[in-house]
């Protein structure tokens, strides 16, 4: 592969560069074209090679005290699909019953997975003992190893978008459930049940925003300076015009602004 860093010695600058245009318009439509996919996938075989790039890539995010809490346990067997499936089928059951009647109707008519139909299935864990009690980063913000799980999670999902692979995440389960269908023991905690494969195609926008569940929240609105709320810190900040201004772009165009 083509090694899209930037170069690592600079003799006329001690600031580190940028990527070129190319690489970097190819991360903005990786991150912008991502979607979470759960109704197209294909049968088609996904090749170890590429497999084993998305699962490097997942490996190579940060994580708090380098302790690197994550396992992957891949899932091919047809057998253990059908297991998962049925924990999911339960879990989505109730989840059902959760919702007010207006909501359960659009819910109910929703496709909320790809377990049997994805070629392969991924479940990544945080072993939150790994590199014991006391964890550089760790020592007041406990969770900070389930976040860094969660960046291995969003890491593999890029790459995979970027290899030209759907990744969808199941996340409708009773835990324990899930941890005995799969043989986790119960200090590891499943953090992303993934299906992964070739898919059909990429829908331009969320499904639960094409389905009407939620709207995308305008990045303005979600802004604030120096200190939470306030005085309505935003309409005085140049920023808060310019990411509204990229936003209607992406919104217009599709992709983000080359």
């Amino acid at each position: 592969m083509e090694n899209l860093s930037p170069q690592a010695t600079q003799s006329d600058s001690s600031i580190a560069q940028p990527f070129s245009d190319a690489a970097r318009a190819a991360v903005y439509e990786t991150i912008f074209s991502r979607r979470d996919v759960r109704g197209q996938f294909l049968p088609q075989a996904v090749p170890e090679e590429v497999l084993a790039r998305v699962l490097l890539a997942a490996h190579h995010a940060p994580s708090v005290g380098f302790m690197q809490p994550w396992n992957f346990l891949v899932v091919r067997s047809p057998e253990v699909k059908q297991q998962v499936r049925g924990v999911f089928a339960k879990a989505h059951e109730e989840a059902a019953a959760m919702f007010p009647d207006e909501k359960r109707q659009i819910y109910s008519k929703l496709k909320l997975e790809g377990i049997v139909e994805a070629p392969i299935n991924l479940c990544i864990t945080c072993d939150r003992q790994r590199t014991g009690p006391v964890v550089i980063g760790r020592t007041h913000i406990p969770t900070m190893d389930l976040y860094s799980s969660v960046c291995a999670v969003q890491n593999l999902w890029l790459a995979a978008r970027a290899e030209g692979l759907g990744v969808g995440w199941v996340s409708i389960f009773n835990e324990p459930e899930l941890q005995a269908a799969l043989g986790i023991p119960p200090e590891i905690v499943p953090i992303a049940y993934l299906c992964i494969g070739y898919v059909s195609h990429f829908h331009d926008k969320p499904e639960l925003e094409k389905a009407g569940w939620l709207p995308r929240l305008p990045v303005a609105d979600l802004l604030y300076y120096d200190r939470w709320g306030g005085s309505d810190p935003q309409q005085a900040d140049p920023l808060t015009a310019t990411v509204a201004r990229l936003q209607d772009d992406i919104q217009t165009r599709g992709h983000f602004p080359r």
